[in-house]
């Protein structure tokens, strides 16, 4: 997983939502879009690289993802695979 370019999208997809006047549909809105649109290893991948250092991959998370993630990590966390 290229966790360089999974930061690179989820900082595109911040840029689009932070643009919205309400701060807080804002960050909600870039939480359900990853949840949504984002296979779960793709999620998994985008917040173990927020438990990084900031700077580890060399392309930073904006603040504002950054917030929307931890904010709505809960959510965002893939429920575990069954091993049924």
């Amino acid at each position: 997983m290229d966790t360089q370019n999974l930061i690179d999208m989820a900082n595109r997809i911040g840029d689009f939502f932070e643009s919205m006047p309400d701060h807080e549909e804002a960050l909600a809105g870039v939480a359900d879009h990853i949840r949504r649109f984002w296979e779960p290893r793709m999620r998994r991948a985008l917040l173990a690289a927020l438990d990084e250092a900031p700077d580890a991959n060399g392309i930073v998370l904006s603040d504002f993802v950054r917030e929307a993630l931890v904010g709505h990590r809960e959510e965002l966390t893939p429920a575990a695979a069954s091993t049924a």
